[in-house]
């Protein structure tokens, strides 16, 4: 995968020097993907470096047509924090976040039903970043923004951005936990797993990475706070998945 994402960027590199107007947007594009590739193999520097020239050129591409190319710049940006995160660039990781915030809330007040999705994407990550820097309330305040816009989405269009909420709801249970809000986490990751597991029953290898973890939350804040699981909640989502490993084993 990494050879092929190094070769789209050597071609498009030749093209966008020959075409720039043509090409440019095709390189900056083929940058974010080799810096995915080179992050998942752990060679987080040259990640970083591909992440970097992807933002300069959508920066530049979005200065000359903001319309077409602020949503790529946006995206481009929560790529960067994320790639800066990883090397532990905390502060800077936190500016691309922020603008990247900035600019879909931008893009959402104009056209709310295309990029409302990405701007709760968004928060989510700048909760993160600012939690990491220790700015808890903060980070609770994005938090909670990403709930309510997924609440607002998933009760327009349930089937599609329910699972989103129920991610939402994790990262939020998981921030009031580091806050010693621990009553209104609990709820919060009760509440996820409830509105996660009929689409966990519905398709078990598609939900059943986000159920784990969401499930890891809710028992780990309960051992915090002394209380059992409630076992009617787990039940059904343990039987899913025991099923869901048998049919792994036998394949």
């Amino acid at each position: 995968a990494l050879d092929a994402a190094r070769e789209a960027v050597a071609l498009r590199r030749t093209l966008a020097a020959a075409r720039p107007d043509a090409f440019t947007p095709d390189l900056a594009m083929s940058l974010n993907n080799l810096a995915t590739m080179l992050s998942a193999l752990g060679q987080r520097e040259p990640a970083l470096d591909a992440a970097r020239e992807a933002v300069a050129l959508y920066r530049m591409l979005a200065a000359a047509r903001p319309d077409a190319f602020t949503p790529d710049l946006a995206m481009s940006l929560n790529n960067l924090a994320a790639m800066l995160s990883e090397l532990g660039q905390r502060e800077p990781a936190l500016d691309a976040a922020r603008e990247a915030v900035a600019l879909y809330r931008m893009l959402a007040a104009a056209r709310p039903d295309a990029f409302t999705p990405d701007l709760a994407v968004s928060l989510n990550n700048l909760a993160a970043m600012l939690s990491a820097l220790g700015q808890r309330e903060q980070a609770l305040d994005a938090a909670r923004e990403a709930v309510a816009l997924r609440r607002t989405l998933a009760a327009a269009r349930p089937d599609a951005f329910t699972p989103n909420l129920a991610g939402s709801l994790r990262v939020l249970g998981d921030l009031c936990a580091e806050a010693e809000r621990r009553e209104e986490a609990l709820a919060l990751l009760h509440e996820a797993i409830g509105l996660l597991t009929p689409f966990l029953a519905a398709v078990p290898p598609a939900f059943a990475g986000q159920m784990v973890g969401v499930c890891q939350s809710y028992i780990a804040r309960c051992e915090e706070a002394e209380q059992e699981p409630d076992e009617a909640l787990l039940g059904p989502v343990g039987a899913i998945l025991q099923a869901l490993q048998q049919q792994v084993e036998q394949t």
